[in-house]
């Protein structure tokens, strides 16, 4: 059984799977789920500074990303499972990192995530946050992919 849930979101359809199967498992075991969103501040950090607002730039990181953070909440909620959501931040694109270490911290049980399960080229230019915690979580994790269209 397990009692505390965390799930990595963002408002892609891999998500929306994966937010799917926490409510069976959620709703059947009673168990507390945390929803977390990453952003990667430093994404606009190397970029020329004279031309772009970088701070204003991050906090619309932040509003988007609690926006999302809300919308699933809400959603959740609607299902009748037991949520938080807390907005997280890395610096330098280490997601995977920040969401081990959000689990750790939380002590999550299970992790479950969305995962577009891309290989090949594709793979290896957008890399992959779910095989990322997978590579250093000790925490479980359940990869849910959407339905193919």
């Amino acid at each position: 059984m397990y009692e505390r849930i965390l799930v990595p979101v963002d408002d892609s359809e891999t998500s929306a799977a994966a937010l799917l199967e926490v409510v069976k498992v959620a709703c059947s075991q009673q168990s507390k789920v945390k929803i977390v969103h990453v952003i990667d501040l430093a994404q606009f950090a190397w970029s020329a500074n004279e031309f772009l607002d970088v701070p204003q730039l991050q906090e619309a990181l932040r509003r988007s990303g609690q926006r999302v953070l809300d919308q699933q909440s809400e959603t959740l909620k609607a299902a009748g499972v037991d949520v938080e959501a807390e907005l997280l931040e890395a610096w330098g694109g280490n997601l995977a990192r920040a969401i081990v270490d959000d689990a750790t911290k939380w002590q999550a049980e299970l992790i479950v995530m969305g995962t577009h399960g891309y290989g090949g080229l594709t793979h290896m230019l957008l890399g992959s946050v779910a095989e990322g915690v997978m590579h250093v979580t000790p925490v479980p994790v359940l990869l849910v992919r959407a339905k193919a269209e």
